[in-house]
């Protein structure tokens, strides 16, 4: 059987370090992609990652180049490619640059993958998502955020901390945009199916929710000089994996949503089950009104900027 393909755009931190978790996962071939002015850099990463093979015993194939051309017939697209955010930055600022990438990007996916799987890590992920799915002109269901599985991942590590319990037995769930705007649910949120509303005081919880929202910004302000990149290249590898394998695993992906949870027309954080065809449901959550308002809010958010990309 042959192998997949899998193409990362941006060898920066996210996309080298998860080219080397894809490889490790043994998920497919990787072409690690960069622009032109970046050289050799690609394919010096490439090569390193592929030297550590031997020690790790993985056998996919790494590619490094600087043109879409090794990249013909992937399955699946990952796109980290953009600037940064610097301290004090907010997601949106970085708006209209990484919109002029992403639509280089995707109109060289569109020519070389058009039935891949496109999965969009760059920010602020849910506009870039609404210009990945126009450039691409791809299906809604092949078109993913990755935003949700980091939000939780990053909500599950502050509860097993607070809770002093196995990370594993723990799981979160975090809707809507991916900003100041998004939803931690606690009450969808367990210790082994136990809810933390059981566990914790709700002053305890509304400050772990709050830490969530704050998750990347913590980080940007920690390191002063980029942004985050094990845990998302890590939240990615859980998605490509549920895709290949077709694990059908639930988990919270902004996707195009088109009239679930009475939101139209826009990207948003929710719970899908994906599978090899991409988004093969979006499953829809029995909200509280104020659950039902932080949503409305948050698709809100995500209209703005859309409007503004126009």
């Amino acid at each position: 059987m042959a192998r997949k393909k899998i193409t990362v755009v941006g060898a920066g931190f996210v996309g080298a370090t998860l080219a080397q978790r894809l490889a490790e996962a043994e998920l497919g071939d990787i072409v690690l992609v960069d622009i032109p002015a970046t050289e050799g850099m690609p394919a010096g990463k490439a090569l390193d990652i592929a030297e550590s093979a031997p020690i790790y015993g993985y056998d996919a194939k790494m590619t490094g180049t600087t043109e879409y051309g090794p990249t013909k017939d992937s399955d699946v697209v990952i796109v980290t490619a953009g600037i940064p955010r610097k301290p004090g930055m907010s997601r949106d600022d970085l708006l209209n640059t990484n919109a002029g990438i992403m639509k280089a990007v995707c109109e060289q996916v569109k020519t070389f993958s058009p039935n891949a799987i496109l999965i969009i890590v760059s920010n602020p992920l849910d506009a870039m998502c609404t210009v990945a799915m126009k450039v691409t002109g791809f299906p809604k269901h092949r078109v993913i955020g990755m935003a949700g599985v980091l939000d939780s991942a990053r909500m599950r590590t502050f509860l097993a901390e607070a809770l002093d319990v196995s990370v594993e037995q723990v799981h979160a769930m975090v809707l809507g945009g991916h900003g100041d705007t998004m939803v931690p649910m606690p009450r969808f949120s367990t210790v082994n199916g136990i809810p933390i509303t059981e566990l914790l005081p709700k002053d305890k919880i509304e400050a772990i929710n709050q830490r969530t929202r704050d998750g990347g910004a913590e980080i940007v302000k920690l390191l002063k000089t980029g942004s985050a990149y094990y845990a998302p290249s890590a939240s990615v590898v859980e998605m490509v994996e549920s895709i290949l394998k077709d694990k059908k695993k639930v988990l919270p992906c902004a996707a195009y949503l088109d009239g679930e949870y009475g939101v139209t027309g826009v990207f948003l954080g929710v719970p899908c089950k994906l599978g090899s065809r991409g988004i093969e449901s979006i499953i829809q959550l029995n909200l509280t009104v104020e659950e039902r308002t932080a949503l409305m809010k948050s698709a809100g958010a995500v209209k703005e900027l859309v409007a503004v990309l126009k």
